[in-house]
């Protein structure tokens, strides 16, 4: 089965907690004129950017004002709107910002921050209730793929952070093995491709056949230049969500220009 191709493919920046606001600009103007004669020039691929909070602001008045075809988002939000919760951030406020996307569920917050499958959930409806796209972020650790399989853990945290969603919801799934982020050890695209087609599935049997034929799912730990297209060729690898890679602006560059490798 060949990709479907009305899923425009997206190649996503997690910055982390990493480059300030003077940076930021930086980094988005070496990005955008390395990038002038790419892809996601035309629309064939889209591009997004998460910077830290407090650069989002900067990221988006640049974009703005150059007209620089990149989308942006947040790295987390409140599963509430307002009131008294210091240092959370609201899906209002994000929403305000121009912010079309939101990371979601990452292994990052689950591990650090005690995230649970329901606590995604919540901030899965925070998102979609303000107008952002949830990127939600599944993925298994290396005990757990050798307890219960390859599937198994991803497949259930997807099926929690959809409940209540509806069928004509725009979501983004990232599958992000845990045991592959920033280790330097990739899944293979047969492994991806396996966990990708199985969250497609959880999608069909949640939300339907068509949203599982229009969601994009994205691949994510240790993408480089130098295995993105392998990733690309598999039906249900619609994009990657990038980490240390893209901060670094010809690499990621070079990441976002996977179609010159790939028959697509």
């Amino acid at each position: 089965m060949g990709k479907l191709m009305a899923r425009t493919p997206l190649i996503a920046g997690n910055w982390k907690m990493n480059l300030d606001h003077l940076q930021a600009v930086a980094f988005v103007q070496k990005l955008h004129w390395t990038l002038k004669d790419a892809a996601h020039e035309d629309g064939s691929v889209e591009v997004a950017l998460f910077p830290p909070f407090t650069d989002i602001r900067t990221v988006q008045t640049l974009i703005d004002a150059d007209k620089i075809p990149f989308a942006f988002g947040a790295q987390d939000l409140s599963t509430k709107d307002s009131g008294a919760y210091t240092g959370e951030i609201s899906g209002v406020f994000l929403s305000k910002l121009g912010c079309r996307y939101v990371i979601i569920g990452h292994s990052e917050r689950r591990d650090y921050h005690h995230e649970t499958d329901e606590l995604v959930g919540e901030k899965v409806q925070a998102a979609l209730r303000n107008g952002l796209v949830p990127v939600i972020c599944v993925g298994e650790t290396l005990e757990q793929r050798e307890e219960s399989g390859p599937t198994a853990v991803s497949v259930g945290q997807l099926e929690v952070a959809l409940e209540g969603v509806s069928a004509d919801a725009d979501i983004v799934v990232a599958y992000e093995p845990v045991w592959a982020i920033g280790t330097g050890q990739v899944a293979s695209p047969e492994q991806a491709q396996e966990v990708c087609g199985a969250l497609r599935a959880v999608i069909a049997d949640k939300l339907g056949a068509d949203a599982a034929a229009r969601t994009r799912i994205l691949y994510g730990g240790s993408v480089k230049s130098g295995n993105i297209a392998s990733f690309m060729r598999e039906p249900d690898v619609d994009g990657a969500l990038v980490g240390g890679a893209s901060l670094v602006a010809d690499e990621f560059a070079a990441i976002i220009r996977y179609q010159k490798h790939v028959g697509v």
